[in-house]
């Protein structure tokens, strides 16, 4: 049990990093990173069932194909910014969801993928509970050196410039568009890391994981953790994983369990707003 919420805790680690560099780092806020999620784990879920492939390679092959699903993303950062970047992500979530459901063909629409095999890589096979564990914290922990690494550099101080004043930036030479470009391919690609992550764990998928209410979870996560900061994207995810567990302490029906826990989630982060709008760790806030 302990094992299983410290992978979901992984698991959603990633995706907040994936997240914060967007709208923490590069002040921009995508509301389809869901879609990447889902992408990745499917991918995964094909080159490991359809195609036999090992799961080094299923994992790149996700990756790649996550750096091709966003070139719309760029598309839409270059020439649109602020509600309505939001607004044309968030289009292209819905577009890539509808894919998901209705593309019986390849994905099984809403009957999902079953029988996905559990990581092997170099010999050793992650099946049980605390070698999966094992081999999520060692992927978590490369990504968190990886971002720690990332924004330690000059590069991180100019997707912090195309957050705050691009007219500046190009001022000095710089390209905004280019910047934004690395951050959306960064981050698409580590969030199929986080779906691969999801589709060899759980060993099925099915469209309903990878929803935009998904995508305002991950966004609700880096902002109650704080934005452009790693220990607010640490704090985020360890929350919402956390906080179902700390509810079952509260004698609340079974069948009012979940709606409880997201209407206390939901009135946690109007406080948080209202009160606290840089987040937990956060160094930065929407206008």
């Amino acid at each position: 049990y302990l094992l299983h919420i410290l992978i979901m805790c992984e698991i959603y680690l990633i995706l907040a990093l994936a997240m914060n560099l967007l709208a923490g780092y590069s002040g921009m806020l995508s509301m389809t990173q869901a879609a990447f999620y889902g992408i990745g784990a499917y991918t995964t879920a094909l080159l490991l069932t359809k195609a036999g492939l090992s799961f080094p390679l299923a994992l790149t092959g996700a990756v790649l194909f996550n750096l091709l699903a966003c070139l719309p993303v760029i598309w839409f950062s270059i020439r649109l910014r602020d509600l309505f970047f939001a607004l044309a992500t968030l289009a292209w979530q819905i577009v890539l969801f509808s894919v998901m459901f209705n593309w019986i063909v390849v994905t099984n629409g809403p009957f999902g993928i079953t029988g996905i095999p559990k990581p092997e890589f170099l010999g050793l096979r992650f099946a049980s509970l605390p070698q999966f564990a094992m081999l999520g914290g060692i992927i978590t922990i490369f990504i968190l050196i990886f971002f720690t690494g990332l924004h330690r550099t000059p590069l991180s101080r100019l997707f912090q410039g195309v957050r705050d004043d691009q007219l500046a930036l190009m001022t000095f030479g710089k390209r905004p568009a280019y910047y934004k470009s690395v951050a959306i391919l960064i981050s698409s690609g580590v969030s199929a890391i986080a779906g691969t992550l999801f589709a060899t764990y759980f060993s099925y998928i099915d469209p309903t994981s990878f929803t935009l209410n998904e995508s305002i979870l991950i966004i609700s996560i880096v902002l109650i953790g704080g934005l452009g900061s790693i220990k607010g994207s640490i704090a985020g995810a360890l929350f919402y994983v956390l906080l179902p567990e700390a509810l079952r302490f509260v004698n609340i029906p079974d069948a009012l369990a979940a709606n409880m826990r997201m209407m206390i989630y939901a009135l946690i982060l109007l406080l948080v707003v209202m009160y606290r709008p840089h987040g937990f760790f956060g160094k930065y806030k929407f206008e």
